[in-house]
C-alpha cells in the first residue's frame, strides 16, 4: 500500500506551524492563509482568502512586497523585514521568509512564512525616541557629556604611559582612532580623554554597537526620513548630533557588516543619508572606534571589514589588561577607596597586606572594572577602619597561587616565538616567512607590528 500525504493531512500539518502561512498563486491571489496568520495580521481567514494580496493589505505595493518580489523573480527571500497595514488601517511588522513554488519548471504560486513582531517593532520605536531624546540631552550638556581628561588616567606602566602619551598627541589631530582593549580595561577613559583635550567644540557621544538591535542600530547613527517606513518620524542620528565633536562607536566588531559599508562612506566622503532618505547631509564628526577583541580576528571571522579596519586604523592604540600592569593595582586600590568613602560616607584607611596581596596576584579577567567592583564591594560591609581578606569573600573561595601567566598571554609569546624564528629563517623576508608560517602576507605584517608595539611588556 503507498503511503501518501491528503490534502487534509497537507492542510491540517500546515495549520500545526506556529507561524503565519500565506500562500498565492502566479497571479497573486491568496490560495491558502492559515489562522496564526490571520492572527497576526488581524483579520479573518476568509477576509483574505480569494483575494489578490494587495487587495487585503492595500498599503504595499508590487515594488515593496516580498511575495511580489518573489513572484516576478523567482528568487527567495530569507528573514526579510516588512511593515505594513491590513485593509482596516492595522500596522503590522512581521519577519518574512518567501519562497516561489515551482513545478517542473513552472512558477505556481508562492508561499510566504511570516513571524510578527509588531510587538517587538514598537517597542524599538519607543527606544529609539527615547535614546534621540537622551542623545541631545547629551549633546546639550556642559563639556560635551564627558568627565575624564588625561588627569584622571593613574597608571605607572611604561606601556601604558605610552599608550597615554600617543593619545595625547592624537587628541591634537582629527584622523579617525582605533582603540583595542579587552572589557573593563577603560576604553572609554581613554577616548573621552581624547576629547576633552581636542579642539573641537562639539559635543562628546558614545554608543556600544552591541547594546542595541541591528534592526535599528542604523536609524539611530544615521537617523530617520519621514515616510521612511511606516509611522517613521524625521529624527536626528548620532552623527548629526555629534556634529562637530566626537562620535565613539564601541564594540565596532557588533556592528552588521552593511552598516560598516555605510559607515566608511561617512569616513571617506564626510556624508551621511538619513534612512528612507533622498539626498545627503554634510557632517563634521571626529569618530573613534573600540573593538574588544584582537583586530585579526574580527578580520578573519569577517565580523570587521578589511576597508573599515583600514581606514580606522590611521590611529591605532592598544590598552593593555591590569594582569599586564599589575604595579598599577595598588594605586588603584586607593584611588577606589578614595572614591567610595566619598560616596559611602565612609572612613576607611586602607587596605591590608594579606588582602592587597590577593588582589595583586588574581588573574581580573574584568581588568580595571572588576577590581572596582570588588573594592566597592568590599566597602559596602567592611566592620573597620582597614579593608581585610574577610570583606572579600570572593578570595576566601580562591586557593592561594603564584602569580601564573594565562592562556592568552602564554599563547601571546608563543607566537611571538614562532613569528621571530621564520623570520630568522627567512632573513627577514616577509614573504616567505608568512608562507612558512601558512598566513597571509598583511596577517604577518600586522602581527609583526603588534609584537613590537607591546616589546616594552
Amino acid at each position: 500500500m503507498r503511503n501518501t500525504l491528503t490534502e487534509g493531512m497537507f492542510e491540517a500539518i500546515l495549520e500545526s506551524i506556529d507561524e503565519g502561512i500565506h500562500v498565492v498563486d502566479n497571479q497573486g491571489v491568496t490560495i491558502y492563509y492559515n489562522e496564526i496568520a490571520a492572527k497576526h495580521d488581524g483579520l479573518l481567514v476568509e477576509d483574505v482568502l480569494g483575494k489578490h494580496y494587495l487587495e487585503a493589505f492595500p498599503s504595499l505595493s508590487k515594488e515593496t512586497s516580498t511575495l511580489s518580489h518573489v513572484l516576478m523573480t523567482r528568487k527567495a527571500i530569507f528573514n526579510k523585514d516588512q511593515t505594513y497595514r491590513n485593509m482596516k488601517g492595522k500596522l503590522i511588522s512581521t519577519i518574512n521568509t518567501t519562497l516561489p513554488i515551482v513545478v517542473k519548471g513552472h512558477l505556481e504560486g508562492a508561499v510566504e512564512i511570516a513571524r510578527d513582531i509588531s510587538r517587538i517593532k514598537t517597542l524599538s520605536d519607543k527606544v529609539m525616541e527615547l535614546q534621540s531624546k537622551m542623545n541631545k540631552k547629551t549633546a546639550k550638556e556642559f563639556d560635551d557629556g564627558t568627565s575624564y581628561t588625561f588627569d584622571h588616567i593613574r597608571t605607572n606602566d611604561p606601556v601604558f604611559m605610552q599608550v597615554k602619551e600617543r593619545a595625547m598627541k592624537a587628541s591634537a589631530l582629527n584622523s579617525p582612532i582605533l582603540v583595542y582593549g579587552e572589557t573593563g580595561t577603560g576604553k572609554e577613559l581613554i577616548v573621552q580623554s581624547i576629547h576633552n583635550a581636542s579642539k573641537r567644540p562639539g559635543p562628546f557621544i558614545a554608543q556600544n554597537c552591541a547594546a542595541l538591535p541591528a534592526s535599528i542600530l542604523e536609524s539611530i547613527l544615521f537617523g530617520t526620513a519621514k515616510g521612511s517606513f511606516t509611522g517613521a518620524e524625521e529624527r536626528e542620528g548620532l552623527f548629526e548630533l555629534a556634529n562637530g565633536g566626537t562620535l565613539f562607536l564601541d564594540e565596532i566588531n557588533s556592528m552588521p557588516i552593511d552598516v560598516q559599508a555605510k559607515l566608511l562612506r561617512v569616513l571617506e566622503d564626510g556624508v551621511i543619508r538619513r534612512v528612507g532618505a533622498g539626498k545627503t547631509r554634510k557632517v563634521d564628526v571626529r569618530i573613534i572606534a573600540a573593538i574588544n577583541e584582537e583586530p585579526e580576528l574580527a578580520l578573519e571571522d569577517r565580523r570587521l571589514r578589511v576597508d573599515l579596519f583600514y581606514r580606522l586604523n590611521v590611529i591605532y592604540l592598544r590598552i593593555p589588561p591590569l594582569r599586564a600592569r599589575r604595579g598599577d593595582i595598588p594605586d588603584l586600590i586607593a584611588h577606589f577607596i578614595e572614591k567610595y568613602n566619598k560616596k559611602f560616607q565612609r572612613h576607611i584607611v586602607s587596605i591590608d597586606e594579606k588582602a592587597e596581596f590577593r588582589l595583586y596576584h588574581r588573574s581580573w579577567q574584568g581588568n580595571v572594572r572588576e577590581l572596582e567592583h570588588v573594592i566597592q564591594s568590599a566597602m559596602n560591609f567592611a566592620e573597620g577602619d582597614i579593608l581585610v581578606e574577610k570583606d572579600f569573600p570572593m578570595l576566601l573561595s580562591e586557593p592561594m597561587r603564584e602569580m601564573v601567566q594565562s592562556l592568552p598571554e602564554i599563547l601571546l609569546k608563543t607566537e611571538a616565538d614562532l613569528i621571530q624564528q621564520a623570520m630568522k629563517n627567512c632573513l627577514g623576508n616577509v614573504k616567505k616567512a608568512a608562507e612558512q608560517l601558512g598566513i597571509p602576507r598583511q596577517t604577518l605584517q600586522y602581527k609583526l607590528s603588534k609584537h613590537q608595539s607591546q616589546s616594552a611588556e
